[in-house]
């Protein structure tokens, strides 16, 4: 742009979008590694209050709605309404949210990704995001709460994060006590998330 300033217009519109896409990019990178940066150093302190978690699951679906119309995906939420877990509202929508971008991010064209929240006998909450989507390999698998890791896929396109999302989540789940598990098989993927009711560091 500065060193064609006689640029037809349409042309100067297309790099000004490329442009803006990349700055976009770059900053979601950095406030990346920022708050991976943050977890690492210091304790991070959790606002805890009582969640409807139910509530908080249907609003995030929602948010959602035009990202997965995009590919033909829907998001169904089954479970409990009256569910409920003492925990960091924000930091825990943070997972939430993170698991539920993956979920789109490699689920086939036109699937439901499938959410359930429920009470299990031992007192803790568990909820499953589940997905229609390429197998993930299980030596894959071991890696995928790690920093910085990528799947294939988030490599070779140009608007992958940086291989935090899960690593974030993992961290604050287990700041409240949880635990956060993947598996895979037969083209299905699930996130599995366990949170004790009072939400304590165990």
């Amino acid at each position: 742009l500065e060193e064609a300033p006689d640029m037809p217009t349409e042309q100067k519109a297309k790099y000004v979008h490329i442009t803006l896409e990349k700055a976009n990019r770059l900053e979601k990178l950095i406030n990346e590694f920022f708050e991976i940066t943050r977890y690492n150093i210091q304790q991070i302190v959790l606002e805890k209050e009582q969640i409807d978690l139910y509530y908080m699951l249907l609003q995030m679906v929602e948010e959602f709605y035009p990202l997965l119309s995009q590919k033909g995906n829907q998001a169904v939420l089954h479970g409990d309404e009256d569910v409920t877990v003492y925990g960091d509202p924000i930091k825990l929508a943070r997972v939430f949210n993170n698991i539920l971008k993956n979920a789109v991010a490699y689920s086939y064209d036109n699937t439901e990704i499938h959410i359930f929240v429920d009470k299990m006998q031992s007192g803790n909450v568990r909820i499953k995001f589940q997905n229609q989507g390429k197998t993930i390999p299980k030596e894959k698998l071991s890696s995928i709460f790690e920093k910085f890791y990528r799947m294939d896929e988030a490599r070779t396109s140009n608007t992958g994060g940086a291989g935090l999302g899960l690593a974030i989540a993992k961290e604050i789940v287990t700041l409240h006590g949880g635990e956060i598990t993947a598996e895979s098989e037969d083209e299905q993927v699930i996130f599995v998330v366990e949170l004790p009711p009072g939400g304590v560091r165990l």
